[in-house]
């Protein structure tokens, strides 16, 4: 295989993996926590940030924890993501079929701009992408709980000293 092949070959891979489609969720680790967002068009995501922070690459969360509010922001994911990994994970669509991509989309779109309830334990930017994606609000922690976000869940455990 000579090099341009190999190269061709890791570019279709690695697209397979990482280039979204609309409506696909989208799950970027931060440090101590997860955020979510949907892929809109265009190499677009919709996501919910809390009012006093952008969601650039590593913003901390925080803050969120202290507001009871989000905006619903239309971004490039590649700004959104910054340095930090991504991947596609479409958590809910074995337990919970999606909804029509248009009506996803139609959906999210609409919420552009606007200022929604947000908790991190059960309003959170998780509840608020599986919501669109598959009608049904949800956050799950990497051991399949449903306790909010991880980040939340990981401050809370070490805050009080317990597990979850």
């Amino acid at each position: 295989m000579n090099s341009f092949t190999f190269f061709l070959f890791l570019s279709i891979h690695k697209c397979k993996w990482y280039c979204p489609k609309p409506g696909d969720l989208i799950e970027i680790p931060r440090p101590s926590y997860q955020h979510w967002a949907i892929c809109s068009e265009e190499g677009n995501v919709i996501h919910i940030v809390p009012p006093s922070e952008n969601a650039d690459a590593g913003v901390s969360s925080v803050k969120s924890v202290l507001h009871n509010k989000a905006i619903v922001k239309k971004e490039k994911l590649l700004d959104v993501v910054g340095t930090d990994d991504y991947r596609i994970h479409n958590v809910l669509d074995k337990q919970h079929a999606p909804l029509p991509i248009s009506h996803i989309l139609q959906k999210a779109e609409s919420l552009v701009g606007m200022v929604v309830p947000y908790n991190v334990l059960t309003d959170n930017c998780e509840h608020f992408v599986t919501g669109l994606r598959n009608g049904v609000q949800q956050s799950h922690c990497g051991n399949g709980c449903d306790f909010g976000c991880c980040y939340c869940h990981r401050m809370l455990r070490h805050l009080f000293c317990f597990k979850f």
